[in-house]
């Protein structure tokens, strides 16, 4: 008591922060925990490759409808294909998804003499179909072609992924000879019978995925500067050669379309008038006639007109959670060729992306290639459903995964209707009196 007859304050309580405040502290170290979860890998590949290919396939049905009138085509035409393609995709993920590891190995010898004796038929004369002044494709058939080529880079990273792995259990990639002999030779065979048909663009992918490849092998860096050096000559000579590569080369960040920069400049102008969010499906203007492929090698363009900044940005972060989740899955399996072929896998998709979106952009030579999994095409999409299918198959066979599965398994089986209505009914026999029948 005080001389006044009251009770001294109670000790002032250092004010707390609100709660907003440290649920924004504490998020970083969620996400990190999320992320860290077994089957965060599994889940962002199946839904960041299920959103691509849905938003792909919005925007394949509006950039081409104006594309298949002009040709007296129903304005679903190219939307129907690619659906069909989509869902023949869809059954190659979810049967590759399904696959155990050593049926994928069983697979990569088949699946590269295919590729390279289909390769072989398209440069026959009659076989062999010329899109856009590239001879790869041929006729399967009605309104459908195929392109081989696009085949050959699952070929590569299956084959690839299976020969590196088996000279890594024998120890024999500490050999320069090993870790170049029969790679290099076979990926060189691919190379030249692309390049007969003068795609460049292929042929720029398939050389990331022999360095990406490579690198995961751990190769010196004297040697990996080597083969890049000699790389460069090579496509640097295709380049100098070939007039039209030089003036794709001389399109890089140019202002006039009047110069031989026509679908360059128009792909700029489709991203500068879209704005923030776009101006809604449907309503673009350059696929009226001015921006040439608006449905394959320039769909992010139309992407970027009708869907804004917002829709862009929102391709590039799906991507780039799918190239990280593909990079996981590499880095934390004990399996050799799972690490390989999910380090080969990721860098074809990644490559082929930032090859796409950096020549839409002006960053880069238009190089015709789609964008994985959103571009028009049916070639290019099957292969790449089935690498995605690879990806989810091995981000399921992590060790923690399988028991995360496995345990969600037990848990769902006890939670079942038919478990839960057994154990009442055992209850219920065992409380019976024991005169009961």
């Amino acid at each position: 008591m005080t001389a006044h007859g009251s009770t001294p304050r109670a000790a002032a309580r250092p004010a707390r922060a609100p709660s907003a405040l440290r649920g924004a502290a504490r998020l970083p170290g969620r996400l990190r925990d999320a992320w860290d979860r077994p089957l965060t890998a599994y889940y962002v590949i199946l839904g960041g490759s299920l959103l691509i290919t849905v938003l792909g396939l919005v925007m394949v049905y509006s950039a081409s409808m104006i594309q298949a009138l002009r040709y007296g085509l129903p304005s679903t035409y190219y939307f129907r294909k690619q659906l069909l393609a989509v869902a023949i995709g869809s059954v190659l993920l979810y049967t590759a998804a399904r696959m155990p590891v050593r049926v994928h190995r069983a697979l990569a010898y088949p699946l590269l003499l295919g590729s390279v004796f289909l390769m072989c038929l398209v440069q026959v004369p009659g076989i062999g179909q010329s899109v856009n002044g590239n001879t790869n494709w041929i006729s399967v058939g009605g309104p459908f072609q195929l392109q081989p080529s696009e085949f050959g880079k699952l070929a590569l990273v299956l084959w690839g992924a299976d020969l590196l792995a088996r000279k890594g259990d024998k120890g024999l990639l500490v050999q320069w000879k090993h870790l170049l002999v029969p790679l290099i030779p076979v990926t060189v065979l691919l190379l030249g019978l692309i390049m007969l048909g003068g795609d460049l663009g292929t042929t720029v992918i398939l050389t990331a995925i022999l360095f990406g490849m490579l690198w995961l092998a751990g190769a010196p860096t004297r040697l990996f500067a080597g083969v890049l050096g000699g790389a460069g000559a090579l496509a640097g000579l295709a380049v100098v050669t070939s007039p039209n590569r030089m003036e794709r080369l001389h399109c890089i960040a140019a202002s006039d379309p009047d110069n031989g920069c026509w679908q360059a400049v128009h792909g700029i102008y489709a991203l500068a008038s879209g704005g923030w969010f776009g101006s809604g499906l449907g309503a673009s203007v350059e696929k009226w006639g001015e921006l040439p492929e608006p449905h394959t090698d320039f769909i992010f363009a139309v992407t970027g007109e009708e869907l804004g900044l917002a829709g862009t940005l929102s391709v590039l972060a799906l991507f780039a959670a799918l190239g990280y989740a593909g990079i996981r899955v590499a880095g934390r399996t004990e399996d050799p060729f799972v690490r390989f072929a999910a380090g080969g896998v990721t860098t074809w998709i990644t490559a082929q992306a930032v090859i796409n979106i950096g020549a839409v952009l002006g960053l880069l030579p238009i190089a015709g290639v789609p964008l994985p999994l959103f571009s028009y095409g049916g070639s290019a999409l099957l292969p790449t459903m089935f690498a995605i299918g690879l990806l989810i198959s091995f981000a399921k066979s992590e060790p923690a995964a399988r028991a995360a599965l496995a345990a969600r398994g037990r848990r769902n089986g006890r939670n079942s209707p038919s478990r839960a209505m057994t154990r009442t009914m055992r209850r219920y026999v065992t409380r019976r009196p024991s005169g009961e029948r």
